[in-house]
C-alpha cells in the first residue's frame, strides 16, 4: 500500500513539473496561436542560470531561482520579438520550423558556453524529507515544493487572466486579435507578456526538475518540453486547467508505466494514451470543439 503511495506522489510531482512547463505552452498557443517548441530550451537555460548562481557565486537559492525566472523572461521577451513577431502573418509551417531552428540555437548555445558535460545540480530545497505514518512513507522536500509550487502557479494565473487588466487583454486576443486591436488592445505588448510568463514558469520548472533529477546537461529540457506539450494536447491546449490536468495526469501515467510495465516502453505507454483520449475527444479532456466558420 505503502509503495503504491509512493508511486501516486512521485507521479504527481513528476506530473507537477509537466503541468508548469505546459502551463506556458498553453498561454502561449491560446493568446499567439503558435507552437512554441523552443520552450523545452528555456526550460535548461533557467536550470543552467540557476545552477551557476548557487554552486559559482554562491549565491542563496533563492535569488537563484530568482535570477532564473528574469533572465528566462528577457530570453522569452527577445525570442518572440526576433524570430516570432515577423511571422505572425506566416504560415503556421513557417513559425514551426522557426520554433525547431531557436530551439536547435539554444541548445547548441549552451554547449558552445558551458559545454555538454553533465553538471551535478543540487536540490534548491535540500535533500530532507518528511516521515508520514510513523515513517512508513517518506516524502520529499522537493516532492512537497513541486506540488505546491504547481498549485500555487495554476491558482495565480487563473485569478490574473481573470481579474486583471492584462489578463482580460489576453483573453480578448485569444477571441479575436483583430477585434481586440480595434477596442484599443496592444496586441503586440501582450504577446510579449505572454512569451514572458511562459518563460519564467519555464525557469520555474527547469529548477524543479534539475532538483528531483539533478543531471543538468543542454538537452535536458528536450524531452520534458516534447511531454509537456503532450500534457497540454492531453489536458486541452488553451485551456490552463487542462495543462494542469494533462501535466498531473501525464506524470502518474509515466510513473505506473515504469514500475508496472517497463521503463523502457514508459514513454510509449504515455503517448499511447494520449493517442487514445484524443480518439475519444479530438479537443483534450478539458478543451472546446470549436467550429470554423466557412
Amino acid at each position: 500500500m505503502m509503495t503504491f503511495l509512493n508511486y501516486i506522489l512521485s507521479g504527481i510531482s513528476l506530473g507537477s513539473i509537466y503541468a508548469i512547463i505546459a502551463l506556458g505552452y498553453t498561454m502561449v498557443y491560446g493568446i499567439a496561436k503558435m507552437l512554441n517548441f523552443a520552450h523545452g530550451d528555456v526550460i535548461m537555460v533557467g536550470a543552467y542560470i540557476c545552477f551557476f548562481a548557487v554552486s559559482r557565486y554562491s549565491l542563496p537559492p533563492l535569488v537563484g531561482v530568482i535570477a532564473a525566472m528574469a533572465v528566462c523572461t528577457v530570453l522569452g521577451i527577445v525570442v518572440e520579438r526576433l524570430a516570432y513577431k515577423p511571422l505572425r502573418a506566416a504560415p503556421s509551417l513557417a513559425v514551426l520550423i522557426t520554433a525547431i531552428g531557436v530551439s536547435y540555437f539554444l541548445q547548441n548555445g549552451a554547449q558552445l558556453l558551458w559545454t555538454p558535460n553533465p553538471k551535478v545540480f543540487s536540490s534548491v530545497v535540500g535533500t530532507g524529507r518528511l516521515a508520514l505514518f510513523g515513517g512508513q512513507l517518506t516524502v520529499s522536500y522537493v516532492t512537497i515544493t513541486t506540488i505546491a509550487s504547481c498549485i500555487v502557479i495554476m491558482v495565480a494565473l487563473s485569478w490574473f487572466t481573470g481579474n486583471t487588466k492584462m489578463g482580460k487583454a489576453m483573453r480578448a486576443c485569444s477571441e479575436d486579435k483583430g477585434a481586440a486591436q480595434l477596442m484599443g488592445i496592444n496586441v503586440n505588448s501582450t504577446i510579449s507578456v505572454t512569451f514572458a510568463i511562459g518563460s519564467a514558469l519555464a525557469a520555474v520548472a527547469g529548477v524543479l526538475l534539475c532538483s528531483a533529477y539533478p543531471t543538468l546537461v543542454p538537452t535536458t529540457g528536450a524531452m520534458p518540453g516534447i511531454k509537456a506539450f503532450t500534457a497540454a494536447v492531453f489536458g486541452g491546449i488553451g485551456s490552463i486547467p487542462g495543462a494542469f490536468l494533462g501535466g498531473l495526469l501525464l506524470g502518474v501515467i509515466e510513473i505506473f508505466a515504469k514500475a508496472y510495465i517497463s521503463t523502457q516502453l514508459s514513454d510509449a505507454v504515455v503517448f499511447a494514451v494520449l493517442i487514445i483520449v484524443l480518439l475519444v475527444k479530438p479537443a483534450g479532456l478539458l478543451g472546446k470543439q470549436v467550429s470554423e466558420k466557412v
